[in-house]
């Protein structure tokens, strides 16, 4: 994913950003409301992490901007001091998707970043996935390529299928292994061998690989695959 921390404080910044970014996140990060805004208006991310307490524009006021003036929908998780109901209230009122409260654990922002992105990306799981030759229906889970039917392992169906939504767009391999398998595997063995399968039995209908790896990043389906 491509995560945004708009946080001023440096140091609960930089452990989100380090923990984020080991993941095999790509991470960006703003120290203040004005520059946050600026990033979440004119670069593409998956999730925003946002401290309501910050200088030039509080939190509240960049979601507003955000939400009803510029209609983006980007996941919002907010990890705040304030801890009241009402704080809480508040803060989902003007848009945010979730709410942490300080301290909190790193591996659990991440986890609730994860699941914000599926449940955003899930709001198109009915519709069915065709990039160039290949396609997917998320119902009935039939692919075809090169117009074979594909027959695939579960798993190397879930990567398929979220690839596919993606088109274009590198997954990273935390990404995908939590979508997959539901947590982290120990070794990039698990996922690579996956990967291999899925690769050699795509080619195997015929057709060319659509799969690009972007070494120490994460992987792409090609947005014209052949």
């Amino acid at each position: 994913m491509r995560i945004l921390i708009i946080e001023d404080d440096t140091t609960i910044a930089a452990n989100l950003y380090d923990f984020l970014q080991n993941l095999g996140h790509v991470v960006d990060a703003a120290a203040d409301g004005h520059s946050g805004l600026h990033l979440a208006l004119n670069e593409t991310f998956d999730a925003i992490v946002l401290d309501l307490g910050l200088p030039g524009m509080s939190g509240l006021t960049l979601m507003q901007k955000l939400r009803q003036e510029s209609y983006i929908e980007t996941p919002i998780l907010i990890l705040s001091a304030r801890d009241t109901l009402e704080d809480k209230l508040e803060g989902f009122n003007h848009g945010a998707d979730d709410y942490l409260v300080k301290p909190y654990s790193l591996k659990e922002v991440a986890a609730r970043l994860i699941a914000l992105h599926k449940r955003s990306t899930g709001r198109i799981t009915n519709r069915t996935l065709q990039v160039g030759t290949l396609t997917l229906d998320p119902k009935t889970k039939a692919v075809y390529y090169v117009g074979e039917l594909v027959r695939l392992p579960p798993k190397c169906l879930g990567i398929l299928e979220l690839l596919m939504r993606e088109p274009g767009q590198v997954v990273s391999r935390a990404d995908i292994e939590h979508a997959v398998w539901g947590e982290a595997q120990e070794t990039s063995d698990t996922l690579r061998s996956h990967l291999h399968m899925l690769r050699r039995t795509l080619t195997a209908m015929g057709g060319q690989d659509p799969i690009e790896t972007l070494p120490g990043v994460g992987y792409r389906l090609l947005a014209h695959a052949p």
